[in-house]
């Protein structure tokens, strides 16, 4: 299962509880593998103010593209169900919208990245820009994505309900406002209607 949002979403905190109920693998990008880890350094540096937009969706395809070979196919085959922070629908929200290269373009890059590999499960979470702004303020120095700007963090935003609409087969949207352990009962309802209730019960794909 794959979860998907902004900055300040809560996003990272409920895959990781996710992962725990299940006792899934854990993982994330950018920054999910040893290689990733470096480009993820490249990314989110705040100096690097003039990486082009090109040059950003090729460093993510080519971080879940490590990601996947070494971490999430892996995990697949030895029966393991995984939880992870960000995949595809990230770089469809930044790149492809937000950035305005083409959901469709980043799409291709993606699916040659993944080798064709597919989530069962999206949710997307949502929470209102002031509570995200609230949440960044508390964790600290913001890194290159969370210091975007406001009009940047609406396009992700639009964009991600875009391919939400789109992929409503995969992907559910979620109220991410409230204490961690009231989104995580709206996160348990949904993976336990769309998937089932056992911890193996969405082996085979990107659980």
């Amino acid at each position: 299962m794959v979860f998907e949002g902004g900055e300040g979403s809560g996003k990272s905190t409920q895959a990781r509880l996710l992962a725990e109920r299940w006792n899934a693998v854990l993982s994330f990008e950018p920054g999910g593998t040893p290689i990733g880890a470096r480009l993820r350094e490249i990314l989110l540096d705040r100096a690097n103010t003039d990486l082009e937009p090109r040059a950003e969706a090729l460093l993510m395809a080519a971080d879940r593209a490590q990601h996947v070979a070494a971490v999430l196919r892996p995990a697949l085959n030895r029966g393991k169900d995984v939880v992870c922070d960000r995949f595809v629908g990230s770089s469809l929200a930044y790149q492809g919208h937000a950035r305005g290269l083409g959901v469709d373009e980043i799409a291709a890059i993606s699916a040659f990245a993944t080798d064709g590999l597919v989530p069962d499960l999206v949710v997307l979470l949502e929470v209102p820009a002031e509570e995200a702004q609230r949440r960044l303020a508390a964790a600290g120095k913001p890194d290159r994505f969370e210091s975007a700007g406001v009009e940047f963090h609406a396009q992700v935003a639009e964009g991600y309900r875009m391919v939400a609409a789109h992929n409503l087969d995969r992907w559910v949207v979620l109220d991410g406002s409230g204490s961690v352990d009231e989104v995580a009962e709206r996160i348990s309802a949904v993976v336990e209607d769309r998937l089932g209730s056992g911890p193996h019960a969405v082996a085979g794909g990107v659980s």
